[in-house]
C-alpha cells in the first residue's frame, strides 16, 4: 500500500490518502505500507504534522525494529522539508544498523 498524507493536494493515482498523522501511523502499525509520501503542514498543528509521522517511525525502528517503508516528502515548506528529510536520513541509517544487529533490538 502507498500512503499519501496531505490536506490539500490531489492524491496521486494508486495511493491511499490520509489527512492526519494518526491515520498514517495506524496504517503503518497494521503493516503493508511500502511507500509513504508526507506533507508537513496539514491545516491544524494541534492535530499534528507530517514530522510527527517521521518521529513515530524513528522511534518504532529504534525500540521495536520496525522496518520503515520508502519515505518521501512533498511539503512546500522548505524548513519543514529539511527537518523531515534529516529525520528520514536518520531512519535509514538506524534501520540499517538494526538490520545489521548493531542497533537496539525490539
Amino acid at each position: 500500500m502507498r500512503v499519501y498524507l496531505d490536506d490539500e493536494r490531489t492524491t496521486p493515482e494508486g495511493w491511499l490518502r490520509v489527512y492526519w498523522p494518526d491515520e498514517a501511523i495506524a496504517l503503518l502499525r497494521q503493516g503493508g505500507v511500502v511507500e509513504l509520501s508526507l506533507d508537513h503542514d496539514l491545516g491544524d498543528d494541534a492535530r499534528g504534522t507530517g514530522y510527527d509521522v517521521v518521529a513515530w517511525i524513528e522511534e518504532a525502528v529504534f525500540l521495536h525494529g520496525f522496518r520503515p517503508p520508502k519515505i518521501s516528502v512533498h511539503s512546500a515548506n522548505p524548513s519543514a522539508r529539511a527537518r523531515m528529510e534529516a529525520g528520514i536520513a536518520a531512519i535509514v541509517r538506524l534501520a540499517a544498523e538494526v538490520e545489521a544487529g548493531r542497533g537496539a533490538p525490539s
